[in-house]
């Protein structure tokens, strides 16, 4: 089994560490950690530190450091324009979709969407997809932390000018006739993915994405939930890139 991941504000910078907080007390309280096993802290920035544990306290523990390693962030990077979803289909979204890559998460408060973020529920919203997100990438090993960005309702003339200044964008729909699978790609720069909520991207939506340059595309014959599109579409971009 692979060494646990524990995101930390900054790397060590010395030969010894001590691990405390809410990731200090999961390392010695929940994952019981032991003198001798091996962890990974990570910034979520793409550096991490390769460290053994050398003593276990109440809530911490301490730490030699065995290497240090820095990953370049992702090129292309993975933007997922995720419609919000009632109930828990948007956190199961979130969390599959860290699991499988994703680089930056924005929600948007499509024409369709049941659930409404505004205000104080809004900001709790976005928050709860932001740790979801962020433990997923624990579980996930992952050296680069995703984003949870935008205003917890982007709207869509938000999204529409955000897929303006992509790279390629591309926007999940069951009556396109191109298929990601065969789209053409760009070697660098941002893609932006757009998954509709459960009823769907409304065809007022459709025309203002496709003006902005965003291209329908399908990934099979079967309609995919919300909280699944997301994920299988970044698969198939992960395995063209050479993600996977």
């Amino acid at each position: 089994m692979s060494a646990p991941l524990f995101l930390v504000e900054s790397l060590p910078t010395g030969s010894y560490f001590t691990l405390d907080g809410p990731e200090g007390h999961h390392a010695a309280t929940v994952q019981r950690l032991r003198s001798g096993e091996v962890l990974i802290l990570a910034d979520g920035r793409g550096g991490t530190a390769r460290a053994e544990v050398t003593a276990v306290g109440r809530g911490s523990v301490d730490v030699t450091v065995l290497s240090v390693a820095a990953e370049p962030a992702p090129d292309p990077r993975l933007t997922v324009v995720q419609g919000i979803a009632k109930g828990d289909r948007g956190e199961l979204a979130v969390q599959a979709m860290t699991e499988v890559g994703v680089d930056e998460i924005v929600p948007w408060a499509a024409s369709r969407s049941v659930a409404q973020w505004r205000g104080d529920r809004g900001l709790k919203a976005r928050d709860k997809w932001a740790a979801t997100a962020r433990e997923a990438a624990k579980q996930a090993r992952r050296s680069w932390l995703p984003v949870v960005s935008g205003e917890p309702d982007c709207s869509t003339k938000q999204v529409t000018a955000r897929l303006a200044d992509v790279a390629a964008a591309f926007v999940l729909h069951e009556e396109a006739t191109e298929r990601l699978a065969t789209a053409a790609l760009p070697d660098s720069g941002e893609i932006a993915l757009v998954v509709g909520p459960e009823g769907g991207v409304a065809d007022a939506e459709l025309d203002a994405f496709r003006e902005a340059g965003a291209v329908p595309v399908r990934l099979g014959d079967a309609v995919l939930r919300t909280s699944t599109a997301g994920v299988a579409a970044l698969s198939v971009l992960s395995a063209r890139l050479g993600r996977w």
